[in-house]
């Protein structure tokens, strides 16, 4: 994890870290593709190696939610839900993708933010 998020990247990393590695019904590499794509541009917290290769693997479905999370979370419908209940997700790999989903923005804005007030410049 790089540190984007100054004297918060312990925590930060202790956060990542509890949610993306522990056991859970979403592969951590799902997860991890999850973050990844949430946390947006520029970069990851996550180095090369810990993010791995799952983006290329995650259902177009689950790829629309992950974004509608990130951006728009307010957003979110039952509807939603439903759809990605019926495609064959169970309630717990949506939990554990909604989960990395938030923290992945998170922890981006947290970053954009911070580098912003240092006077980097703000990306969106």
């Amino acid at each position: 994890m790089g540190n984007g998020t100054g004297r918060y990247a312990a925590l930060t990393k202790r956060l990542i870290d509890s949610v993306l590695g522990t056991p859970g019904h979403a592969t951590t590499e799902l997860r991890r593709a999850v973050l990844a794509r949430a946390f947006g541009p520029p970069s990851s917290p996550l180095s090369g190696t810990e993010r791995g290769t799952g983006g290329e693997d995650m259902p177009p479905d689950l790829a629309g939610y992950v974004d509608k999370v990130a951006r728009h979370a307010y957003k979110v419908t039952d509807e939603d839900l439903v759809a990605l209940k019926r495609a064959g997700n169970s309630d717990d790999l949506l939990f554990e993708v909604t989960v990395s989903a938030a923290l992945g923005a998170a922890v981006g804005r947290l970053q954009r933010g911070l580098s912003a007030l240092r006077g980097g410049g703000f990306t969106s």
